[in-house]
C-alpha cells in the first residue's frame, strides 16, 4: 500500500517505520503518559512564536484544570477564540502534547486559541471529559480569560478524540437549549465505537501506525462501564444532528477512523447541515501535527482557519 503514500509524507513514513514499535496498552498508564508526551515533544519544533502564551487554571465541579490561551497578536480575542479540544484517545495528550498544533491554529486564523487539560480516561471515563469541555467553553464565555467572549464569538476545534468531545459540545449545548458556538473544525474524529467500516478493514492492522485494536482499547477506556451500543454523546455519531452550525471536517486518507469521518457528513447531509469536507490522501491519522514537514498539514490547518475566519465574518 506505500505507493498510495503522499510524497511528501514518504519520508516522514520510512522515518517512523524504523523506530521502535510500542505497545501502551501493555504499558503502566502512569508508564505510558509519559512516553506519549516525550514522543509528542518533537512534533512541536518549529512552531510559530506568538504575541502572548498564558497559562489559565479552570475551575470545575470536579476541581482545578489547567488551560492554556495562544494570542497571536495584541487583543487577539476580538477576533475570536477557538476552543481546542486535544486527542489522545481520552487517554493520552495535554495542551503541551498539541502545543504546535494549537500555536499554527492561532497564527493562520488570527484568532485566540484556548486548550485544556480535560480529566483522561480510564480513570475518568465519560461523561468526564465532556464535562470539562463544556466547563471550559462557560468559563470562557464568562470573563474567565479577563473579559467574557460571546457565544458567538467561540469556535470549537479537535483532533481525533478532541474531535469527538467538541461535536459532543455542540450536541449537549443543543440539548440544554443553550447558545452554540457558531462553527467547530473536526480534524479525523473518532464518533462512535464501530470497527467493521471499509477503513477499519483495508487499514487498521497498523501498517499506518495506527490500528483498529488500539482504538478498541481508546473506546473501552473512555466508555467504562457503557455498552459499545451507547447511544449517550459519547458517541454522537449516533445522536440526531438536527440544530448544528455549519461544520469543517477533516480527514486522513490512510486513517481506519477515515470512514468515521464519512458516514458523519453523510448524515449532516441528510440533516441539512452545511459542512465543508477535506479527504487529505495519502497521509495518516495524526497527520495534523507535522506543519513542519508535511504541505498537507499546514493546508489542513489553513483550510480550518479559511472557516473559521469566514464565520466569524472575517
Amino acid at each position: 500500500m506505500t505507493p498510495s503514500l503522499d510524497p511528501h509524507f514518504r519520508p516522514i513514513y520510512e522515518r517512523m517505520r524504523t523506530a521502535p514499535a510500542i505497545d501502551y496498552r501493555a504499558m503502566p498508564i502512569g508508564e505510558a503518559r509519559k512516553t506519549f508526551e516525550a514522543l509528542a515533544q518533537p512534533w512541536n519544533e518549529g512552531a510559530p512564536a506568538l504575541a502572548a502564551v498564558r497559562e489559565f487554571t479552570v475551575r470545575t465541579a470536579a476541581g482545578q484544570m489547567r488551560a492554556r490561551l495562544y494570542e497571536p497578536a495584541a487583543d487577539a480575542l476580538a477576533n475570536g477564540l477557538v476552543v481546542y479540544v486535544h486527542g489522545g484517545g481520552w487517554t493520552f495528550g495535554s495542551v503541551d502534547t498539541h502545543d504546535g498544533t494549537m500555536r499554527n491554529l492561532a497564527q493562520a486564523s488570527g484568532c485566540a486559541v484556548l486548550g485544556m487539560d480535560y480529566r483522561l480516561a480510564p480513570e475518568h471515563p465519560f461523561p468526564a471529559p465532556l464535562d470539562d469541555v463544556l466547563a471550559a467553553l462557560a468559563f470562557a464565555a464568562d470573563g474567565g480569560l479577563g473579559r467574557p467572549v460571546d457565544m458567538g464569538r467561540i469556535a470549537l476545534a479537535g483532533d481525533s478524540a478532541g474531535a469527538n468531545l467538541a461535536l459532543a459540545a455542540l450536541l449537549a449545548r443543543r440539548d440544554r437549549r443553550q447558545t452554540l458556538p457558531p462553527t467547530a473544525a473536526l480534524f479525523y474524529g473518532c464518533y462512535a465505537p464501530i470497527f467493521d467500516t471499509a477503513s477499519h478493514e483495508r487499514l487498521g492492522d497498523g501498517s499506518f501506525f495506527f490500528s483498529t485494536a488500539i482504538m478498541q482499547w481508546y473506546w473501552g477506556n473512555f466508555l467504562g462501564p457503557l455498552p459499545a451500543d451507547t447511544a449517550a454523546l459519547a458517541a454522537p455519531l449516533r445522536a440526531s444532528l438536527q440544530g448544528l452550525p455549519p461544520l469543517y471536517l477533516n480527514a486522513a486518507g490512510l486513517d481506519p477512523l477515515l470512514d468515521d469521518t464519512l458516514l458523519l457528513a453523510e448524515k449532516l447531509a441528510h440533516a441539512g447541515i452545511p459542512f465543508r469536507l477535506d479527504v487529505f490522501p495519502g497521509v495518516v491519522h495524526g497527520f495534523l501535527r507535522m506543519t513542519r514537514e508535511l504541505p498537507a498539514a499546514q493546508a489542513a490547518i489553513a483550510a480550518a482557519a479559511t472557516h473559521i475566519r469566514e464565520v466569524f465574518g472575517r
